[in-house]
C-alpha cells in the first residue's frame, strides 16, 4: 500500500447532469425521490466542479450513460484504491451497466482492475477508503456476499476490513461516514463504533446525508443544509465550503456521491 502522501486524493471523476437525470418516467424504478429542476441542477453541479477546481483539485468529466439517470452519482460503480480499482455490481437493478461504463474510463486512465463483484451486490457509496482501513456497509445495495467478495480482494493487500450494518435511514454507509484524511472521520453516532483507532467528529443523525461530505484539497465540501456537520467541521478548525446541492438530494444522493476519487497513477 502507498503512504498517505503518495495518494492522489485531489483527483475526481465527475458526471455532470445532461438529459438523463431529468428524462426518466419512473422515479421509483430509479429510486429518485423527486424530479429535479434541470436548470438548477446544472448550475449546482457546475458550482461543485468550479469549487473543486478552485480548491486545487483536478476533475475528469464523463458524459452520462444513456438510460441511466443515476449515472450522475459517479461514486457507486467502482472503488479505487492504491493498487487499482474494483468493479462493483450495482444493487439497484436499473443501475446495472454503469459498472462497465466506469471500467472503460478506468482503463483509459491506466488504472488496473484488481477484481470484480461477480455474485453479490456492492456499490461504492457503501465503501469508505481510509488509508489502511476499508469500511464496508451492509445496506439495501450492498449485501453480505458482495461485502465478502470485497474483503477477499482487499485482504491480500493488507487492508483492515471493517463491516457494519447501515442504519435504515441511510441509503449507503457514505451517508453516515466520511474520511477526512489524517486519521480523522466525520460520522454519525450510530456508526461510531466501527471507528476504533481513528479520531472522529460525531454529528447528529438528522437525515440521510448527515455524515456525507467531500474532502477536497484544502477544504471540506458539505451540503449547505447539513448544519450539524458544518458546525462540527468548523469547530475542528477545518475550512468548509457549503454548497446548495438540493437537486441531487432529490435523487437521494449527497456530495460525495457526485465524485469518484481516483489516484494519480
Amino acid at each position: 500500500m502507498k503512504t498517505e502522501e503518495g495518494k492522489g486524493k485531489e483527483r475526481f471523476i465527475v458526471c455532470a447532469p445532461g438529459k438523463e437525470y431529468f428524462s426518466f418516467s419512473d422515479p421509483e424504478k430509479h429510486n429518485i425521490g423527486e424530479k429535479p429542476s434541470e436548470l438548477i441542477a446544472k448550475k449546482q453541479h457546475e458550482k461543485l466542479r468550479s469549487t473543486l477546481i478552485a480548491d486545487g483539485c483536478e476533475i475528469i468529466e464523463l458524459e452520462e450513460l444513456e438510460g441511466h439517470p443515476n449515472s450522475v452519482f459517479v461514486k457507486d460503480p467502482a472503488l479505487v484504491i492504491s493498487e487499482g480499482y474494483i468493479k462493483m455490481r450495482m444493487g439497484l437493478e436499473s443501475r446495472r451497466g454503469e459498472e462497465r461504463w466506469i471500467a472503460d474510463k478506468m482503463e483509459a486512465l491506466g488504472i488496473e482492475c484488481i477484481g470484480s463483484i461477480e455474485h453479490g451486490t456492492a456499490e461504492g457509496g457503501d465503501i469508505i477508503y481510509a488509508d489502511n482501513t476499508v469500511f464496508v456497509g451492509l445496506s439495501s445495495r450492498t449485501n453480505r456476499e458482495g461485502a465478502a467478495e470485497i474483503a477477499r480482494m482487499l485482504k491480500p493487500f493488507g487492508y483492515d476490513i471493517r463491516t457494519v450494518k447501515v442504519p435504515e435511514r441511510y441509503l449507503h454507509l457514505g451517508g453516515a461516514l466520511s474520511y477526512l484524511g489524517g486519521g480523522l472521520l466525520l460520522c454519525t453516532a450510530d456508526v461510531y463504533d466501527i471507528g476504533k483507532g481513528f479520531d472522529a467528529l460525531v454529528v447528529d443523525s438528522a437525515d440521510f446525508i448527515s455524515g456525507n461530505v467531500i474532502k477536497a484539497k484544502s477544504a471540506v465540501i458539505a451540503e449547505r443544509e447539513n448544519r450539524s456537520a458544518i458546525k462540527k467541521l468548523q469547530e475542528a478548525g477545518l475550512k468548509v465550503i457549503a454548497l446548495d446541492l438540493s437537486e441531487f438530494i432529490k435523487g437521494r444522493g449527497g456530495p460525495s456521491c457526485l465524485v469518484l476519487p481516483v489516484l494519480d497513477y
